[in-house]
């Protein structure tokens, strides 16, 4: 069976969000560095730990809202910032916080320029953290420094609140649930496993300790 790669739809969704909020925030609230054929310079020196920064980490977080729901952007978030290094915990603290507020302007605005002119008014708000000295704490889930060796997380239910689509976060591959179930039981996916309810097999993960790898 052949699965299609295609995670524009959920991995590079932060690429999209990013290049998007930083047209806005050229066109609507400072300059940003340019390339020399007149392009973001999204490279550049000078946007992170930031206004910039925070802007983009709430604009991408309520995007991914908008798109998978807020738990999942959330869990993808952290994900997205899987780290193998000692990483500055203020660093950390900001990011988090400028998520979990880009969380909640998910839920109240489409996205596009409302989604902006809303954060952007939260900014002027003192509603996001602009500096890594500034002393307010996240007091939600950390970022995730370390991951199963395969982790499957549903991006998609039914009317019903079934699973019925699925992410593999390291193949960066999107499955349906028959798509999936065919590679459990092909063996591809060891630490998964299917159960039936009311005669319809539905996968699962096998019990780990990691808390957010809980299908089924």
């Amino acid at each position: 069976m052949k699965i299609e790669r295609i995670g524009i739809k959920v991995y590079d969704l932060r690429f999209d969000a990013r290049d998007e909020v930083y047209e806005f925030i050229d066109r609507h609230y400072k300059s940003m560095p340019k390339n020399l054929d007149g392009s973001i310079n999204v490279r550049a020196q000078g946007l992170v730990d930031n206004d910039i920064d925070a802007l983009r980490h709430s604009y991408v977080s309520a995007v991914y809202v908008i798109e998978y729901g807020e738990e999942k952007a959330d869990l993808l978030g952290r994900l997205n910032e899987l780290i193998t290094s000692e990483r500055d915990p203020k660093m950390e603290n900001m990011d988090l916080w400028n998520n979990h507020v880009g969380r909640s302007y998910g839920k109240k605005a489409k996205r596009g320029k409302k989604l902006f002119e809303k954060l952007l008014r939260a900014l002027k708000n003192d509603e996001l953290i602009l500096d890594l000295k500034d002393p307010r704490k996240y007091k939600g889930e950390k970022l995730i420094k370390r991951k199963p060796k395969s982790l499957v997380i549903s991006i998609k239910k039914s009317k019903t609140g079934a699973n019925i689509r699925y992410y593999d976060v390291s193949k960066k591959l999107v499955f349906s649930k028959k798509e999936f179930l065919h590679l459990i039981k092909s063996g591809e996916y060891p630490n998964y496993s299917f159960k039936s309810v009311a005669g319809k097999e539905i996968p699962i993960s096998k019990r780990d300790r990691f808390k957010f790898n809980n299908l089924g």
